[in-house]
């Protein structure tokens, strides 16, 4: 109890000094409680938003003896690495936390969603019918089986399971991003933005409400409002990569401001160089200046260290645009390997398939017509492809 007082009082914006001072007279008197220190330093930064250095104290924390292994820690640490945009160590600190305790259901609904965004839909599934088993009374359950309907398509199935979701908890941040997400994603964007902002205001340190948000006024065409968003984010969280990367991606719809968005996402990359949002909005670029060989060395010098479907498919985009047909069907062959729902993947493979064996004014025609169409339009989509886009890499979350 005393420690969700110190969590509480940290909320709500008491500095992390002023709340360890009340502990000293404590720390001093009972024996083995040394770490408490560290452990209010860590939430301070938690709830002040700086997540490194939050996951560099909680890393040490949980070297000693006292606290290795334990569950909340590890689901602390998961959900600060799924906020730095870090897929890969969150998915593993929840799994451990997972192995550790079977019934957890605490922070459940982000793993789901991250195994959701990697095509991982058998593993969402069976996740969703373990925690039902657990329990039906809490969100986690119902936001797990929405990611599952989301990433499946079924965007209204995804409405109904999150609205399920906010009605058991109303405070859920993921129940409401994925209620807004499959809002938007069915037209209503008006009414997604209403439960982007309550997220927001639920939790102004996750990124990926305002990811959300800003996406609702790119697709209604509110260039200025998802701008003027995109820089407050950037005053308020700080100029870290990943919102670099946001404010670039909102200057990559305005012509005027393509030159900014080229520096802001050099800059993202300079942090992180395989922080993959960046990866894709380079390319993104480089393939509107025709950059092809440019955008093939940035792709495989991200790949060096990651496999990502996204990544694979761009790189296959970029392959076929400089004739490198048979390397480009091994990239989209990758790509479906990760997610077998990956649409695009799957038609720039059957593409390439059919031009196997063709005369060469076949294939002069094909090349010419996936100038035009597989990379701009890849990148870019039609309406039905964008929101798939919007669904890899938009959605929420950081990859």
């Amino acid at each position: 109890l005393a420690l969700d007082a110190i969590l509480g009082l940290l909320s709500l914006s008491v500095k992390g000094a002023e709340v360890a001072s009340m502990t000293i007279n404590i720390i001093q008197s009972i024996p083995n409680l040394d770490w408490l220190s560290v452990w209010i330093k860590a939430y301070a930064f938690v709830h002040t938003g700086d997540n490194t250095r939050a996951i560099n104290t909680i890393c040490s924390l949980e070297k000693k003896s006292l606290l290795r292994d334990n569950v909340d820690l590890l689901g602390s640490l998961a959900d600060l690495y799924f906020r730095a945009g870090d897929s890969k160590n969150s998915i593993l600190k929840f799994e451990q936390a997972q192995m550790l305790d079977p019934y957890l259901i605490k922070g459940m609904d982000v793993y789901g969603y991250l195994l959701a965004r990697e095509g991982r839909l058998e593993d969402v599934e069976n996740l969703g019918c373990r925690l039902f088993n657990i329990s039906d009374q809490h969100a986690e359950p119902w936001v797990v089986s929405g990611c599952h309907s989301f990433y499946s398509k079924r965007y209204s199935r995804a409405l109904y399971l999150g609205a399920k979701a906010i009605q058991l908890n109303s405070n859920s941040v993921q129940a409401l991003l994925l209620k807004g997400a499959a809002l938007r994603n069915m037209g209503r964007v008006q009414e997604a933005i209403i439960h982007f902002r309550e997220a927001i205001r639920l939790a102004p340190c996750r990124l990926d409400c305002y990811e959300g948000l800003i996406e609702c006024y790119l697709a209604s065409n509110s260039i200025r409002e998802a701008m003027v968003m995109a820089n407050n984010v950037y005053k308020t969280l700080g100029a870290n990569a990943q919102t670099l990367t946001l404010l670039a991606t909102v200057c990559l719809e305005d012509p005027v401001t393509q030159e900014k968005a080229k520096t802001l996402l050099d800059k993202a990359l300079t942090q992180r160089p395989d922080y993959i949002k960046a990866v894709v909005k380079k390319a993104e670029l480089l393939s509107r200046e025709q950059k092809y060989e440019d955008g093939i060395a940035l792709l495989r010098n991200a790949l060096a260290n990651q496999s990502d479907c996204v990544l694979h498919r761009i790189l296959g985009d970029f392959l076929v645009a400089v004739n490198e047909y048979q390397e480009a069907m091994d990239q989209y062959s990758i790509a479906l390997s990760l997610d077998p729902n990956d649409q695009k993947s799957l038609e720039g493979l059957q593409k390439m398939e059919k031009e196997e064996s063709p005369t060469d004014a076949t294939q002069e025609e094909d090349v010419d017509d996936m100038e035009g169409s597989g990379e701009e339009g890849d990148l870019e989509g039609s309406d039905s492809e964008a929101a798939q886009w919007a669904d890899q890499e938009q959605w929420f979350g950081m990859q």
